[in-house]
């Protein structure tokens, strides 16, 4: 059943799932929480928290979003990683959590890096699928502006339909035809949001020297079909200062979690017992 909490005027939804020690699960985006969901219904003794971002499924994008931080297209207002990192933080204060483990994936992973900055002593642990330290290059930053220009003129179905074409990893696509489909029709953000989505993902900061700050266990799954995250950039969480867990999916693609939910949470539940022990 989905909770809400409001952060910073904006009414955002969660929900929570078994007992025991709380990890906060990280969507991707376009996506809402129930990408989490085939995965967590592989996992026991964890209690699951699944919010919805700001602007993703259920929540509010909310008002007043800072103009001006995406250099090539300033007139887009950003959903930024700090304002992700606060209504997580609110989030936290709601459940009355000192602290958790994090999972996250893609943009969850860098909303994960933002809370190390801020409150380090809150998280027991980084798990990271799909996501990278490194800032956008230019050729990421000039595919943000393209697709900001492309909503504002046909609106957001052909982008939605070209990242649940182009995301989910041929393998996955192959043994489960029906997983474009569900996924695709997860990804509901208005307009508004997804230009503030993708504004927000330019501006982010290099959290390459954040990772060597790190002194909480890391966990890291990359997908060897992923077509936005590779291997070697993902390499860069051992520099973490107790290095990290890695693994690679040969046959998975960006929404790893999604397309092999038992080998993830097989995985994860052995970092996780580490973690509880």
């Amino acid at each position: 059943m989905s909770e809400t909490l409001v952060s910073d005027g904006a009414r955002l939804s969660f929900t929570q799932r078994g007992a025991g020690l709380p990890v906060v699960f990280l969507h991707p985006t376009p996506i809402d929480h129930a990408y989490w969901l085939p995965l967590i219904d592989q996992l026991a003794g964890v209690h699951a928290i699944l919010p919805d971002l700001r602007g993703h499924g259920t929540s509010q994008l909310g008002e007043n979003l800072p103009v001006g931080l995406f250099k090539s297209v300033p007139d887009a207002p950003a959903l930024t990683m700090d304002q992700l990192a606060t209504d997580i933080l609110a989030l936290l204060d709601h459940l009355q959590l000192p602290a958790a483990v994090f999972v996250g994936c893609s943009i969850g992973g860098y909303v994960m890096l933002e809370l190390w900055r801020r409150a380090p002593e809150r998280m027991l642990g980084l798990g990271i699928i799909c996501s990278k330290p490194q800032p956008d290059a230019d050729a990421n930053l000039a595919k943000r502006a393209s697709t900001i220009a492309e909503v504002r003129s046909q609106g957001t179905a052909a982008i939605f339909d070209g990242l649940a074409e182009t995301l989910i990893g041929a393998t996955a696509r192959q043994r489960r035809p029906a997983i474009e489909q569900e996924l695709r029709s997860r990804m509901t953000l208005t307009p508004g949001a997804l230009i503030a989505v993708q504004a927000g993902l330019a501006a982010r900061p290099d959290s390459v020297p954040t990772v060597a700050t790190i002194t909480a266990p890391v966990f890291t799954i990359a997908g060897g079909e992923d077509p936005g995250i590779t291997p070697a950039e993902m390499d860069e969480y051992q520099s973490a200062l107790d290095g990290c867990e890695s693994h690679l999916l040969l046959d998975a693609g960006h929404y790893a979690a999604y397309e092999q939910p038992q080998k993830v949470a097989s995985l994860l539940a052995e970092w996780l017992r580490q973690i509880d022990s």
